[in-house]
């Protein structure tokens, strides 16, 4: 994919729905960091949003030299060995958007940033919405979707989680969920789901605290 496309991409996302909810959701000049922060796009749009203190983890070399060229302050690291160089309560916010899924330890590093965060932010794809549910009954393949595209040899997500395990696991292991948002993802514009979220929803965040 040529640079070009990838910056339009990047302009694209800052009309994203959980781009939107997130921005609206953090205070200004908050300290955040963003774990699995990519290019640095959400961390650059909070910066120019909401005037924030932030920095970024990413685990991909050339995705790092991206967000220096873009500012952003960021740590080349491996989120699946914890956050053991931050202090408790170190930001106000830790964002955790669209990664719990793809990394090995799911349960250790939201435990370490409800550790570091005085608030966590988890948005995450349903893995429980009906199209996925369908595909894979009638197809006997890995089904995909808008929000989950990619082939199973190919896809980034090793952890599949649905609504109902998000909020399965906060209760076991006594995480307070402070606000909970689920849509449905059409190109990026979401359309809220209030009813049966886990079948008709295909994106959840949620904003939660120890």
């Amino acid at each position: 994919m040529d640079e070009e496309k990838i910056e339009r991409m990047d302009e694209q996302k800052k009309n994203r729905y959980d781009y939107k909810f997130i921005v609206n959701s953090i205070e200004q000049h908050a300290k955040v960091l963003d774990l699995g922060c990519g290019r640095g796009s959400l961390l650059k749009l909070l910066r120019e949003k909401r005037q924030i203190e932030g920095r970024g983890i990413e685990l991909v070399q050339g995705k790092v030299q991206k967000c220096i060229e873009n500012g952003v302050s960021v740590v080349h690291g491996d989120l699946d060995e914890g956050l053991k160089h931050y202090k408790d309560k170190s930001f106000d916010y830790v964002i955790f958007n669209e990664t719990i899924q793809v990394v090995k330890n799911s349960l250790l590093v939201l435990k370490e940033a409800l550790r570091v965060g005085k608030k966590v932010i988890v948005s995450f794809p349903n893995f429980g919405h009906w199209q996925i549910r369908f595909s894979y009954f009638f197809s006997g393949m890995m089904p995909k979707s808008r929000s989950l595209p990619y082939e199973w040899y190919n896809t980034p997500n090793i952890r599949l989680l649905t609504v109902k395990d998000f909020r399965d696991v906060c209760r076991k292991n006594h995480i307070r969920i402070i606000k909970e948002v689920n849509y449905m993802n059409l190109n990026g514009r979401g359309t809220s789901v209030a009813i049966f979220p886990n079948l008709f929803a295909s994106n959840s965040i949620f904003v939660v605290s120890k």
